[in-house]
């Protein structure tokens, strides 16, 4: 008998229009995208990832009862996008292109259901104004923090005076 876990990845961009910032306040605040009186210009939905091997360290570290570590909990989650085209490898630690920006989840993330976490982010109209080729998991604003994954995938070009939001969620099985 063989055993093998499931990894599975789905990545969803709600796209809006949000030029008085209205829109971002309340997204940030933990508002359900759907749940809007204003619908989403664009919604992307896209599956898969790769797992960092410096993500994959991290989770067994927690699992071992090591210390000294910086938890992924609404203090310390990041999602990162970036411009980046390289394609993902394990060893990569950290977004790849020139221009990136990590943002701290909204209020109440990360959430658990079952065996799957929700990480989300909301992007205002002058935050990370460039193509999002690469988005990333962190438990910091940077590259040099813990990364539990990289996607490589265009996601569009975020223009300025638009909101856009990044739920990601990663399920183990």
């Amino acid at each position: 008998m063989s055993e093998k876990a499931k990894l599975k990845t789905v990545s969803i961009v709600y796209q809006f229009d949000d030029p008085t910032g209205e829109l971002y306040h309340k997204l940030r605040k933990g508002a359900n995208p759907l749940s809007l009186p204003v619908k989403p210009k664009k919604v992307i939905k896209k599956e898969g990832n790769i797992f960092l091997n410096e993500g994959i360290n991290f989770i067994w570290n927690a699992v071992t009862g090591q210390t000294g570590l910086t938890y992924f909990n609404s203090a310390n989650s990041y999602i990162g996008v970036g411009d980046g085209t390289a394609a993902a490898s394990a060893d990569q630690t950290g977004l790849q292109g020139t221009n990136k920006y990590y943002k701290l989840v909204d209020s109440g993330y990360p959430t658990i259901s079952g065996t799957t976490v929700i990480f989300r982010a909301t992007f205002g109209g002058t935050e990370a104004n460039f193509a999002w080729n690469e988005w990333t998991v962190a438990n910091g604003s940077s590259d040099t923090a813990i990364n539990l994954n990289r996607k490589v995938e265009s996601l569009g070009t975020k223009p300025s005076g638009a909101t856009w939001v990044l739920e990601v969620q990663l399920t183990i099985s």
